[in-house]
């Protein structure tokens, strides 16, 4: 006898539980070989929409499996960086090595180039360090950069507006984006709260990771300043992978592993 309609449905809901069922165990098991995965890839390897691959992700977002980042998601486990430190905190830790990766920085600035400095306590030695030259141009989101530059007397500076996100002392938004729309620079120093070979460089607040990507397209150099106690941490918010910086300056304490890093994926290494 033919299956009626509501035993036809039944069947259908129960293949499709089981096929949820199934993709979701295979994601969990990427994510714990892997520690992240792409909405994109995802929907590619089991022909569904990106729709149902981020209920996917959310299901296990729920159950303490995953933490959702930029465009995918990474294990739970290996978020390794849950709370952001205060700035009066990062004023105070590594301030050697970060003295040292700012002198080293500005160094590396010549007369005639437009530069960004991030946001950061490392960015912030950069600004302290930099020859007060005329033909120099700065353009920063940091109010701490920008009360270091006044300092210079002969030193261009742009400011670029926004909300002021006081945890940080560092403007950010749409209205901070869309002021790069029309800039061309020749430097980027990019400040980072995690750097991992395999997950690229993080950090914590998403409006910032938006704002660090529009300024990785406007760079021609896009240099990542940290010291090595950011070397293995995974934050959050995914800015770009390590194979899409030019250059890094780290300080003398970083992991071997590193300079393997500047090999595998062609980027300068300057230890400071």
């Amino acid at each position: 006898m033919p299956a009626t309609r509501a035993e036809t449905m039944a069947e259908d809901t129960v293949k499709l539980t089981r096929d949820t069922s199934e993709r979701r165990r295979e994601i969990t098991s990427m994510l714990k070989s892997r520690g992240s995965v792409q909405v994109v890839a995802l929907s590619e390897q089991f022909g569904v929409s990106m729709q149902t691959i981020r209920k996917d992700l959310h299901y296990l977002e729920e159950h303490g499996i995953a933490t959702r980042a930029y465009g995918g998601a990474i294990s739970s486990e290996v978020v390794t960086v849950n709370a952001e430190p205060p700035i009066e905190t990062k004023r105070v830790i590594h301030t050697e090595e970060k003295e040292r990766i700012g002198q080293l920085a500005a160094a590396m600035v010549e007369p005639g180039d437009s530069i960004m400095l991030d946001s950061g306590t490392t960015a912030l030695q950069i600004a302290r360090f930099l020859p007060d030259d005329e033909d120099i141009t700065v353009v920063t989101n940091d109010f701490g950069v920008l009360s270091a530059l006044t300092q210079k007397r002969k030193i261009k500076i742009i400011m670029l507006g926004g909300e002021l996100r006081r945890k940080n002392m560092a403007f950010y938004g749409a209205q901070t984006v869309a002021a790069l729309d029309e800039l061309l620079l020749d430097k980027l120093f990019l400040g980072v709260d995690g750097f991992d070979v395999e997950r690229g460089i993080t950090t914590h607040h998403e409006p910032e990771a938006q704002l660090n990507r529009k300024m990785v397209e406007t760079a021609r150099q896009v240099i990542a300043i940290t010291d090595s106690s950011k070397f293995g941490k995974v934050c959050l918010h995914r800015i770009i992978d390590i194979s899409e910086i030019n250059a890094l300056i780290t300080d003398s304490d970083a992991p071997d592993y590193i300079r393997d890093a500047a090999d595998r994926f062609g980027f300068t290494l300057h230890l400071a």
